[in-house]
């Protein structure tokens, strides 16, 4: 039967009066053309049913993941197979009298096979990728990291398959071969698997997320990680640049991750001030008298000149001159009236920790800092209330009979 369909035209171009050789290969020839008719009209016919059948299913159905296998072009490659599987059946009929051409052919059917089901795995992967990205518990993990490295093995066991195909080596002396080359192979692929164990570690220790603000120095980053894959990591920089980072960079350099911030209550204000040296004084009763105007330390001014005026009258100070004893002085009062306006600012989280210190004196004068965290983690808003702290801070301070440093301007005088 098969002989039968193999020569069905040569009868006719025997008529026409030609030579057996010239009739077989007319033959052939007519044949493979109404082959390749054969393979259009059916992969045209496959794609088209299978696309519509998968879109109409994803349509009706609850998950999107058959949304992303359409959108992935998934089932349009999966239609691919159906012509392959005619033309492999065919073949033998084509080419029944050129048993080379057939071998030749079979051969690059067969490389052609493992190349298609390497892009059907392709696409099933990318809608796997796209899917899980759409599930909250997935969608801060490298992702990206393990498709690659399935995708990767994908490819290697592809290209292992068509050397086999090609060579006729067998699959186990090949690999075996490969394995005598690994050392070659890791200087090859040593980033990607630098890579691949960096993305491991960094989804086991949570030390990195899609989403998360990281700041990196040393590579001029500092943004929002917006993918994470084998070798690199895409960081989105607040003036909507972007930095790649090699991933393996996780591990081996410092980074600071601001998750923790994020995550927490409030965020931290850390500044200060800079006051001169000099406008520091001991406070007469008289400006003691004068600063209890300033009502939000009234009553701390009160209770603290009580005390003093009892230790030093149990003590008998001599009072003539103010360094004797215990006094109040501009910079301590005015400490504790930054702290008094911080505890009751709106913008700040009273159940973190505040405090308002005196750091080392300094060549421009004593640093006076502020320690608070804001309750509004965005931002603009937390800048907002920075400066606006700061703003009454900084009015404030002359009415407490003290100076905020600033460096002189030089001046230069004309030559005479």
């Amino acid at each position: 039967m098969n002989e039968f369909y193999a020569h069905y035209f040569c009868d006719y171009f025997t008529e026409l009066g030609l030579s057996d050789r010239m009739v077989t290969f007319l033959n052939m020839v007519t044949l493979l053309l109404i082959l390749c008719i054969l393979i259009f009209i059916s992969d045209f016919i496959a794609r088209k049913i299978l696309v519509q059948a998968f879109t109409r299913f994803a349509k009706r159905s609850k998950t999107n993941f058959d949304d992303l296998l359409v959108s992935h072009k998934a089932p349009r490659n999966i239609a691919h197979l159906v012509p392959l599987f005619l033309t492999i059946e065919l073949v033998p009929l084509v080419f029944y009298d050129y048993p080379q051409f057939e071998r030749i052919f079979t051969v690059f059917l067969k490389v052609y096979g493992v190349i298609l089901t390497i892009w059907i795995l392709r696409s099933i992967l990318r809608a796997l990728e796209s899917y899980f990205k759409t599930v909250p518990r997935l969608r801060d993990k490298p992702i990206d990291s393990y498709i690659q490295v399935v995708m990767l093995f994908v490819w290697i066991t592809g290209f292992g398959l068509c050397f086999v195909v090609l060579t006729g080596v067998p699959l186990w002396t090949f690999f075996t071969t490969l394995g005598a080359a690994s050392a070659i192979l890791l200087l090859i692929f040593k980033d990607t698997i630098l890579g691949f164990v960096a993305s491991i570690q960094v989804s086991i220790n949570d030390s990195v997320r899609i989403g998360d603000w990281i700041t990196m120095d040393k590579y001029g980053a500092d943004g929002d990680v917006i993918e994470i894959n084998l070798a690199t990591v895409q960081v989105q920089n607040f003036d909507m640049t972007i930095t790649h980072i090699p991933t393996y960079a996780l591990l081996s350099d410092s980074f600071k991750n601001w998750r923790g911030m994020q995550n927490s209550g409030g965020r931290r204000i850390k500044r200060s001030i800079l006051l001169k040296a000099k406008s520091i004084h001991y406070l007469s009763d008289e400006r003691v008298e004068e600063l209890k105007q300033i009502q939000s330390i009234k009553e701390y001014l009160n209770t603290r000149q009580s005390d003093i005026k009892n230790y030093n009258t149990n003590n008998d100070i001599d009072k003539s001159l103010l360094i004797n004893g215990r006094n109040l002085t501009n910079l301590g009062v005015f400490r504790k009236y930054v702290q008094t306006y911080i505890q009751n600012h709106s913008g700040i989280n009273k159940e973190m920790f505040i405090m308002v210190r005196q750091l080392a004196p300094t060549p421009q004068g004593i640093p006076l800092e502020l320690y608070a965290f804001s309750s509004d983690k965005r931002w603009e808003n937390y800048e907002y209330i920075m400066s606006d702290i700061f703003d009454h801070v900084l009015a404030a301070v002359p009415y407490f009979d003290l100076e905020i440093f600033e460096l002189a301007p030089s001046i230069s005088y004309p030559e005479a």
